[in-house]
């Protein structure tokens, strides 16, 4: 449940094919920004605009005059970019997707239909195909430590990242409650869902929901 092809349908990105070469979702962390000038360079001028250094947003895309976008960046078409949205770059925005008041992307992958719509952080992650984040709720992308980051599935594998950055590794419409907390490493697996005001660290497997106590429980 931890590979990239149990959590995403790669046909909702445009980094799709680029992302079927790895195994775990963490493994292409460190190639967003390289990606994005790949892409970019390839898309129809017809369709999308450049109004800035390696940013390219689509002409039917909506971007409040307040939101801040730094490059490498794209934003995909449909997509509304709101108020106050501060884009860090190596954000690949796809179709689609809500960016929301005030909230802060940083070498991320959203996939088509991704909501992040209320003062949200998401940072060194990749979100699947209308993954929804709801207000408030963060990934948390660094250890109190400054350690590598190790990802620990429900039997106490660990997987080593090799990384001190990894956020969040959300699998396609899967459903984070607000105030939530994602912490440094966290798998959620298709269709799961998380409590409102949870700590979630771990491995969350699909179809599941895991509660404010620490329960996972099946998804009915």
């Amino acid at each position: 449940m931890l590979r990239i092809v149990d959590l995403f349908d790669l046909n909702h990105s445009l980094a799709g094919e680029w992302l079927s070469q790895f195994t775990y979702p963490w493994e292409a962390l460190g190639g967003i920004g390289e990606l994005i000038l790949t892409l970019g360079a390839a898309l129809d001028r017809e369709e999308y605009d450049r109004p800035g250094e390696d940013v390219w947003i689509s002409k039917s895309a909506v971007v409040a005059p307040s939101a801040s976008i730094t490059g490498p960046c794209i934003i995909g078409p449909g997509t509304e970019v709101r108020h106050n949205a501060f884009i860090r770059g190596n954000a690949l925005v796809g179709e689609g997707c809500v960016v929301g008041n005030a909230t802060e992307l940083k070498n991320v992958i959203l996939f088509d239909g991704v909501q992040v719509p209320h003062y949200n952080y998401v940072g060194d992650s990749i979100l699947g195909y209308k993954a929804h984040m709801g207000a408030g709720a963060i990934t948390s992308n660094v250890k109190s430590d400054k350690s590598l980051v190790v990802v620990k599935d429900q039997e106490g594998d660990l997987y080593p990242t090799g990384r001190k950055k990894v956020g969040a590794l959300m699998g396609d419409e899967a459903e984070i409650g607000r105030n939530a907390v994602l912490n440094p490493g966290t798998v959620v697996g298709r269709h799961s869902a998380v409590y409102p005001t949870t700590s979630a660290r771990g491995v969350i497997p699909p179809d599941s929901i895991l509660k404010v106590s620490g329960e996972l429980v099946p998804k009915r």
